[in-house]
């Protein structure tokens, strides 16, 4: 592996799976492959759980970490090419990212989309400079489209504890004070479609996201009627990707809730959400503190997801 944007540049989701159990049960038995390697973690913005499990991740392996937040510390860097440079930003990416590049083995870039250009965003300017001009293997710690280290630690982790070959995974729409990137459901449907998983994602109209992602998901508008029967329930709030409303917040619907009545209609399903999430808008206290939340170890699998990607990537430089 060289780079890691995708489900696609995990090959095989099996094997995956695979490597990634026993990474989770050997997590310092390849200390080896990272010794007198440098892994550098860029951030454009905010983290908890990426920053602390991908830097926990390399330093298993045996890596130096170097951790750059872009606005705290750092030069502002302006990113349009053919700008005149008169503002606040006193130093151009395509100079900074050969230069960060110099000093690492291993870069992971975290940026979002800024909802002022959909196509910019959905181009993945930023991530695809760094691959273009950093000359090292570069992997997404969440981009504007997706989040694959987030989906590869929810697989992980319906792996864990699903109690059937074929469970029913529900992505739900819930309500948020802010509009929020269509990366982590984009990202979750994208690594659903690659499973034989059954695979509803339910939200209200005018939700809908890209087509390449939704792929061969079922879009339910009723959440009640999705949430039937459902194994696993994957809450997510999202901003509007349709044109003209790209970014936008479109419904604040509280009915949209996750709590224990819709829980209910399930097949006693486990609740499951990136974090951090904002309690009673987008679950309740009292679905979030139950049993049936397996939030905690999905944000532990964290870990696993960015170690096992990380070890891919020092295997192709040795």
């Amino acid at each position: 592996m060289r780079h890691f944007t995708c489900v696609q540049d995990i090959g095989d989701i099996r094997s995956a799976l695979e490597k990634a159990k026993y990474v989770k049960e050997n997590p310092y038995a390849d200390q080896h492959l990272g010794k007198n390697k440098t892994l550098m973690l860029i951030f454009f913005n905010s983290s908890l759980r990426t920053r602390l499990s991908t830097q926990k991740a390399g330093m298993n392996l045996g890596m130096n970490v170097i951790v750059l937040d872009i606005n705290q510390g750092a030069w502002k860097l302006e990113t349009e090419r053919g700008v005149v440079m008169d503002g606040d930003k006193p130093e151009h990416i395509l100079e900074a990212i050969p230069v960060m590049g110099s000093y690492c083995d291993i870069i992971g870039v975290r940026s979002f989309a800024q909802f002022e250009n959909k196509e910019y965003d959905y181009n993945e300017v930023i991530l695809n400079q760094f691959i273009q001009y950093s000359g090292k293997p570069v992997f997404s710690m969440e981009a504007a489209t997706r989040h694959p280290l987030q989906s590869f630690a929810d697989l992980i982790t319906i792996e864990e504890y699903k109690k059937k070959e074929r469970p029913k995974v529900v992505l739900t729409w819930a309500p948020h004070p802010r509009a929020l990137p269509q990366a982590v459901p984009n990202s979750f449907a994208e690594w659903m479609n690659a499973t034989d998983y059954e695979f509803v994602i339910t939200h209200p109209e005018g939700y809908e996201l890209d087509a390449q992602f939704t792929g061969k998901g079922t879009v339910e508008y009723d959440q009640k009627k999705a949430f039937k029967d459902a194994d696993f329930i994957y809450a997510k709030n999202w901003a509007a990707y349709q044109d003209p409303n790209y970014g936008k917040i479109l419904n604040s619907d509280r009915s949209w809730t996750v709590d224990t009545q819709k829980m209910a209609l399930t097949n006693n399903a486990y609740f499951m959400h990136c974090l951090p999430v904002r309690r009673n808008m987008i679950v309740t206290d009292e679905v979030i503190e139950s049993p049936q939340s397996i939030v905690i170890p999905e944000a532990a699998n964290r870990v696993v997801s960015a170690q096992t990607v990380l070890k891919e990537i020092l295997l192709e430089l040795q």
